[in-house]
């Protein structure tokens, strides 16, 4: 009988090789080993996915793929999924980094309180890998729910998600270029289920010069062309909604 896997750690990663080694190391160092990595490389055209190549060969638990075309990381997250066989879905970006409980104390957290779905809070760095203070989603005080996520009462940072498989029917994300992981929690939260909160910092994640997250134009039309093109919510309760996100981008710390 195989061994039961208790976590399948889902990455899209892309042009990466500088950083993704340093990914790994903090997956290994995990206080909770029962896990799986399964990295879908979105045809990078550095040596990537030769790093991940000879880190499978030292490692079992690692499971690489690459796309035949660059399909941005919804596919290749999507692929990932698809493999997975653990009773908890847990992401990395191949730039992010775990502390070393992080699993453990999540895996935890859910079976303790029979959660479904869970987040924890994040510290940001540079691109050097220097924390800067900035934390994340340590003022929460009670689970979020899809009205509260419309309205980003949480950023629920993809690094720091960890879902219960047998729970949901889809987690495929949605096929969007950028948003998509946003657009996944609200699809998720939709059905019903709740997003519970460790407040504790247990996720690095890194923002890099080029990155998204620096460009506030773009992230606030990504908002957007969610609210109406995603979830379809009318024009009135997109402008609310949007108001409320505008508001706490500018005033959250």
């Amino acid at each position: 009988m195989s061994k039961i896997i208790s976590v399948s750690i889902i990455t899209a990663t892309y042009n990466s090789s500088n950083l993704i080694v340093d990914t790994y190391k903090s997956i290994l160092n995990q206080s909770l080993c029962n896990w799986e990595w399964i990295v879908t490389d979105d045809c990078s055209s550095d040596d990537t996915f030769e790093v991940l190549q000879k880190l499978s060969n030292s490692d079992s638990r690692i499971v690489i793929f690459k796309n035949n075309a660059n399909s941005g990381a919804a596919v290749s997250r999507n692929n990932s999924l698809q493999q997975a066989r653990g009773q908890f879905i847990a992401f990395i970006d191949s730039d992010d980094l775990w502390m070393t409980e992080k699993l453990e104390k999540q895996v935890q957290f859910m079976e303790l309180n029979n959660v479904d779905f869970s987040f924890t809070a994040y510290e940001l760095m540079n691109d050097k890998g220097e924390k800067t203070g900035q934390k994340v989603d340590t003022h929460l005080n009670g689970f979020v729910t899809y009205e509260d996520m419309l309205k980003k009462k949480a950023t629920l940072g993809c690094s720091t998600v960890m879902l219960r498989r047998g729970a949901f029917e889809d987690l495929s994300m949605p096929l969007l270029r950028t948003g998509q992981d946003y657009a996944t929690w609200l699809k998720l939260l939709k059905s019903g289920k709740s997003a519970y909160p460790l407040t504790e910092v247990l996720t690095l994640y890194r923002i890099l010069p080029n990155s998204i997250s620096r460009n506030k134009f773009k992230k606030a039309r990504r908002q957007w062309q969610i609210y109406r093109e995603v979830e379809m919510l009318s024009f009135t309760k997109s402008v609310i909604s949007f108001c409320y996100y505008a508001w706490r981008a500018v005033f959250r710390q």
